[in-house]
Order: C-alpha cells, then structure tokens, then sequence
C-alpha cells in the first residue's frame, strides 16, 4: 500500500503559478537567438538553433518539474508492508538456574538423569509456554554468569539452558551474587521484574550475601520466586544395616524462604520431577502470560527516489543555463 506520510505538503504544490500571478512580471528580455557556431565549417552557414523564448521555456517547465519532485519528496511517499502481529508484555523475566558441582546428584526419580537434566525438561518446557515474556538466564555456581540478556527469543533461551553443564561456573554456589547479577540486567527495564531462581544448596560462595541482595532486590521493584531442589531423605542398606540418608541436606531453605518473601514471591519446594512441573505450572499461575499484541506494519522510505531525481534534475538545468550563457 502506498501513502504519503505528510500530505499536507502537497498544499504547497501551486506556490510557483501563485507566484508567477500575484508579483509583477520581470522585464522582457532583449536577448535574440542562438547561432552554432561550427555551423559555417560545416558548409551551411549560421544555422539559428532555438530563440531566447523556446529556452526560457524548456528551462521553466524543468523548474517546474523539479519543484514537483522536491514536494512529493517533502510529503514523505511511503510503501505499507504486510501487517505483523507482535506480541505485547510489560514482564521482564529472568531464570537463574544453579550449575554447581551438587546439581549432579540423580535422585529426581528419572533414573540416571542429574537434577540438572531434569530441570533443564521441566524448566525449558516453561520457556515455550512464556510466549511474549522478554526472558533472560543466568547460570551460577561459585561465580555467576549472564547466559541469555533478555529477549523474546524463546528458542534461543532454551538451547543455552540445554547446553549448561555441571561445574561450568565452579563447584560451589553463589546466591547472593546471582541475585545482584539479575538487578544488574534488569535495572532500567520497563515492566515488571521477576526472577526465578533455583538452587540445590546453600550460599557458599560470592561477594554479596542472599539477604542483602534480596534487600536490593525488594527496593527495586524485583520479585523473586525460589526453588529448592533435591530428594526426599530415604533408607540406603550397607555393610552395617540400613541408615538415612538425606539428598538436600545442604539446601539451605531458610534462606530462600526469606529471600522470596522479602521480596513478595514465594518459596517451592521440589523433591521429583512431577513437584517441579507442578511448581512451573503454579508459576504460570502467579505470573500469568500477557496474552495481549499489537499490529504494525514495516515502512519503507520512497522520497529518496523523487529527492534523488529531483537533485540530478536541478543539476542539469545549471549546466545547461550555464551553457547559454557562454553560447551567448
């Protein structure tokens, strides 16, 4: 579809004619006709070529056929593409996700899996179902790293998660300092802020502490939801009998129930698969997807066109003005 982004430029298109009726005319000119002059060598003798009048003539209907170009190009043609619907959110959410060396630990009832694969199922299929959330991911461990800024691009998320490994930001944990990382990405961002930030352990690692974080965390505006992995305590038979054995005895959820609340989240605990596939669900729930959009469709410039042809118009008329006057 064409349009003209300002059309109201076009009012101007009679300027000349009104300037040509209502100022006094010049004074005529006295000037004769032109001769070529190799019309001698050429056997014929002085050939007149076009009067004075013809070429003030042809001169005025290219200013003139300029002028038009340069207003159409001041009214802004323009060509509408298709219609676009985007997708339309104010949330900013951000995934931190412990890779540290005990999220290797396979007792999330998946056989063989570690809790990080299972988190990386249940926590991808979370990804696809934020359709229109900017989302960004954090990994950490002793030290905590900026995976993903946020985007809307979902797949992209959810490869990276798919591609962390075990040990690949150090062996401990660092809460406290994936915490401060998030402020420090989502500081300025329009909308909501919310992070989801999962861990099988305690703070053992960093520069800031998990509560003095949170309290940065509540002053900005940022909600945070923690989760605890790890399995429930169970009997493991040895040499001397069976004995209890606890899988999250090092997770530490005195401290992300008070990170969360502090900050107006909540705390989850997951002990299987099915218990963390309940808690994204119950996610959705808390934080639910902006199912609103709008429409747009790309512009394309086009007064460059009639700018362009308008310029090399105006450049041909002042060498051929010039040359009349050297001809004279």
């Amino acid at each position: 579809m064409f349009q003209f982004a300002w059309p109201w430029m076009l009012l101007t298109l009679p300027l000349p004619w009104l300037t040509r009726r209502l100022l006094p005319p010049a004074p005529p000119s006295t000037g004769g006709v032109l001769f070529a002059p190799f019309g001698a060598a050429l056997g014929q003798g002085p050939v007149e070529v076009m009067t004075g009048a013809r070429i003030r003539g042809l001169f005025w209907r290219g200013a003139l056929a300029c002028w038009v170009l340069l207003v159409v190009a001041a009214a802004r043609p323009q060509w509408l593409g298709e219609t676009l619907e985007l997708p339309e959110t104010g949330r900013n959410l951000m995934l931190a996700v412990d890779v540290s060396g005990s999220m290797e630990v396979p007792d999330l009832g998946e056989g063989d899996a570690t809790r990080l694969d299972v988190v990386k199922q249940v926590a991808g299929a979370f990804i696809e179902r934020r359709r229109g959330d900017r989302i960004g991911l954090i990994l950490f461990g002793t030290h905590a790293y900026l995976q993903t800024p946020l985007t809307f691009d979902r797949a992209t998320v959810r490869k990276l998660l798919d591609e962390a490994a075990i040990g690949i930001a150090g062996p401990k944990t660092a809460i406290g300092d994936a915490i401060g990382m998030a402020l420090k990405r989502l500081h300025g961002a329009e909308g909501e802020a919310v992070l989801v930030l999962l861990t099988d352990g305690s703070n053992t690692a960093g520069q800031v502490s998990p509560t003095k974080a949170a309290e940065l965390a509540a002053q900005q505006g940022l909600r945070i939801y923690t989760i605890g992995v790890g399995g429930e305590p169970r009997a493991v038979r040895g040499l001397l009998g069976a004995r209890m054995v606890n899988p999250a005895a090092d997770l530490d959820e005195d401290t992300l129930k008070a990170i969360a609340k502090s900050t107006g989240g909540r705390y989850f605990r997951a002990t299987d698969k099915d218990a963390l596939e309940e808690i994204y669900q119950r996610l959705d729930d808390l934080e639910p997807v902006t199912r609103g959009s709008r429409v747009v469709r790309p512009i394309t410039e086009l007064y460059g066109w009639p700018l362009g042809l308008g310029l090399l118009l105006s450049l041909a008329l002042g060498a051929g003005r010039g040359w009349r006057e050297v001809a004279a």
